[in-house]
């Protein structure tokens, strides 16, 4: 478990500075202070009774809905010139989830004992995310915390709608398919073997449909059923033990990809939310190494998290942006043309928030597009399965019919 050390030091303008900081070293500690352009005057073990765990477990979920409201209710109390702590006071006993609420005064806490607002922010992750936390920094060091914060809301509600579409883009097709396959299992195990027994009763030879179908209801309804259902479940166990190693998770995302529908909703979906992302980051001052490996963090996707992994290394080199990125394949031409005109212009930012807005009117009508295309499917796929078990089923009462009269 890392040491908490308590430090002070002076900035590159000539402020003093302290708070606390976890890490192995004292070494480690002067390098990250280093790398926030501060320099350690007095760096001191905190006592073990005085320190805080670090990341507690407070039970209970925090929605990106909370954050949204939290972010905005602050980032107007810091505009509004009410200092830092007093606000936290003032939100953690008026936010409605409790969890929510205890997290904001352990930070406020720690924000008294000398922790930047970012640092306080960091000890919990599971709510504040690593791009939340980052962003935060930069507002602090650029003495623009509120602009910050209200960037920060608004990329949230977009990213909440991004998810949105895309979760109301699988739940019709899913809930359709369900109902069908549902329509279909009920008539093969429970209608269709009455039909079977009063046919066996009336003896003599049935049409190829009608065999076929009872055929297909007598497996159904025996071992067949229990096959079908095991098959399904083991499968989703496969899939769910695959996607825990790096590999396994990078194989699927390469195959949801390359579906020939979804694939390209979920292509669109990534290049939305890189350009939202970076852009985002970059506007607030993050640096773009830094900006790159968060995007690749909170990607979604292996494929794209290791195509944004690999650009990173490559700018490191020395290299624009907007080179790597054409090679990686991932993201469409025209992204990596306007990506490099933003390089040349000193417009980076601005224009991957053009992209963003491009791409989510693009998922926009590709979500439409997906639920007009699969509605026809769906209904033509459950009609021609139920018809053809119908027809089959009155088929042998037709021959019946003709041999009476």
């Amino acid at each position: 478990m890392p040491t908490v050390f308590r430090w002070s030091g002076k900035t590159i303008r000539g402020t003093v500075e302290s708070g606390e900081i976890a890490a192995a070293t004292k070494e480690e500690v002067i390098a990250q202070l280093r790398r926030r352009n501060i320099t350690p005057t007095v760096i001191t073990e905190k006592p073990v009774g005085a320190r805080r765990r670090l990341a507690p477990t407070l039970g209970g979920r925090v929605k990106d809905k909370d954050i949204v409201v939290f972010t905005r209710q602050f980032a107007t109390m810091i505009d509004a010139g009410l200092p830092l702590v007093q606000a936290l006071e003032i939100l953690s006993t008026q936010v409605e989830n409790k969890t929510m609420g205890k997290t904001l005064s352990q930070v406020k806490t720690d924000v008294e004992s000398g922790s930047t607002y970012a640092d306080a922010l960091k000890k919990h992750p599971k709510i504040f995310s690593e791009l939340y936390v980052n962003m935060v920094a930069a507002g602090e060091t650029g003495g623009i915390l509120d602009t910050i914060l209200n960037r920060l809301a608004m990329y949230i509600e977009k990213a909440m709608k991004l998810k949105k579409k895309v979760k109301g883009a699988m739940i019709y097709p899913s809930v359709i398919t369900t109902v069908a396959i549902l329509v279909i299992a009920v008539i093969m195990v429970f209608v269709v073997p009455t039909f079977s027994k009063m046919f066996a009763q009336l003896g003599g030879t049935l049409p190829l449909p009608t065999r076929i179908i009872i055929n297909l209801s007598n497996f159904l309804g025996g071992i067949g059923g229990i096959l079908i259902l095991g098959v399904i479940i083991g499968f989703f166990v496969f899939i769910f033990q695959i996607r825990k190693t790096e590999k396994g998770k990078k194989a699927i995302d390469a195959i949801m990809l390359k579906l020939p529908i979804f694939g390209m909703l979920l292509n669109k979906v990534a290049v939305a939310k890189f350009t939202r992302t970076l852009g985002t980051l970059v506007s607030s001052g993050v640096p773009i190494l830094d900006g790159l490996e968060i995007t690749a963090k909170t990607a979604g996707n292996k494929v794209v998290e290791y195509a944004i992994m690999d650009v990173r290394k490559a700018v490191i080199e020395g290299k624009t942006l907007a080179e790597p990125l054409t090679k990686a394949k991932v993201f469409p031409p025209m992204v990596t043309h306007m990506i490099a005109v933003g390089e040349s212009t000193g417009a980076l930012d601005a224009m991957l928030g053009k992209i963003a807005d491009f791409y989510d009117d693009e998922v926009d009508a590709a979500v439409s597009n997906l639920t007009a295309l699969m509605e026809p499917m769906l209904m033509v796929f459950l009609g021609t399965t139920v018809g053809f078990i119908v027809v089959s089923m009155y088929l042998p009462i037709f021959k019946l019919i003709t041999l009476i009269k």
